[in-house]
């Protein structure tokens, strides 16, 4: 038999997830400033296998503006700039036959407004996923009426709910104020 706690915890570990998935997600949102996460997304044809960049190269940031791509095998130099091409990151690669070196350029006013959007929607997204939980979760408390588990217990239960609920929304806004003052400090 389900109890209130359980759902409690149930609800915990997804707030949690969504909470990490998101902070995944803006990592790869770049901020002007190099970043080897922006490239996680991306993946090169490794003898007809579409592998994962950081798989088939060492990728260093040697300094602020610059990512450099050292693949273990160099034919893969041009399997790697054609997928760095295909890809949306909005940077050109260079390649010198040993490495291939991405210059982050910097951000324009514009970009970063339109960088503050897609971190915005997405810390949304996450907010709505938190609200989906709580929703479901109240659901099954309610659920646990009929099993003879008392209101007063199931009241207690959504009323944790909601306090988690808040404190991951509140976390969702934490991470969005940090990426969004990283966005916008030139």
């Amino acid at each position: 038999m389900a109890s209130v706690s359980s759902n409690l915890d149930s609800a915990k570990d997804s707030m949690e997830k969504i909470l990490k998935h998101i902070q995944g997600e803006l990592t790869k949102i770049r901020a002007g400033k190099a970043n080897p996460a922006v490239l996680e997304g991306i993946s090169v044809n490794y003898y007809g296998t579409p592998t994962p960049l950081s798989q088939v190269a060492a990728i260093n940031t040697p300094d602020a503006r610059t990512i450099v791509i050292k693949p273990w095998e160099k034919n893969m130099l041009a399997e790697i700039e054609k997928a760095i091409k295909i890809s949306d990151l909005g940077i050109n690669p260079n390649n010198d036959g040993e490495v291939i070196r991405l210059v982050v350029p910097p951000l324009t006013e514009e970009r970063r407004k339109d960088l503050v959007k897609q971190v915005k929607n997405e810390v949304e997204a996450g907010r709505v996923k938190v609200r989906n939980v709580r929703k479901d979760t109240n659901e099954s408390l309610k659920k646990l009426l009929k099993e003879g588990i008392s209101e007063d217990d199931v009241k207690a239960g959504e009323t944790k709910v909601q306090t988690l609920t808040d404190g991951y929304i509140k976390k969702l806004d934490e991470v969005l104020a940090a990426k969004e003052k990283e966005i916008m400090t030139v």
